[in-house]
């Protein structure tokens, strides 16, 4: 092939999925729209990357589509603190302005101001 020949940008590739930009951030705090508890956002999977068995046991009525952000959250509700892996269609940001309650917040972050938690130095990357 000479230089100035050029192979069409879908020649021999897979087809790239559709982007989805995520809405929120590492440190950003969050609220379920359908249930009663919010977190702190610590990780974020561009689509869904849990397991099937985790996805079919969603009921097949409320599912969340597969082909957008997913959240890892400290999470919070009235009797305990726990980890959620939430769609961002069922995320909303919190607007109550307190920090979150969970034991593993200060191992990842140290600091909370403006509704956002801002992640330690030494998990930046």
């Amino acid at each position: 092939m000479h230089h100035t020949d050029r192979l069409p940008a879908s020649a021999g590739l897979p087809a790239a999925p559709a982007i989805a930009h995520a809405r929120f951030a590492i440190g950003d705090v969050v609220r379920h729209r359908m249930f009663d508890f919010r977190g702190v956002v610590f990780d974020v999977d561009p689509v869904f990357s849990n397991t099937d068995e985790w996805y079919d046991s969603i009921p097949e009525g409320i599912r969340p589509d597969r082909d957008q952000p997913f959240y890892h959250l400290l999470a919070e509700n009235m009797e305990q603190s726990y980890v959620a892996y939430v769609s961002q269609q069922n995320l909303m940001a919190d607007d109550s302005d307190e920090p979150v309650d969970h034991p593993a917040i200060a191992g990842l972050f140290n600091g909370y101001a403006d509704g956002r938690y801002r992640l330690r130095r030494e998990h930046r990357h």
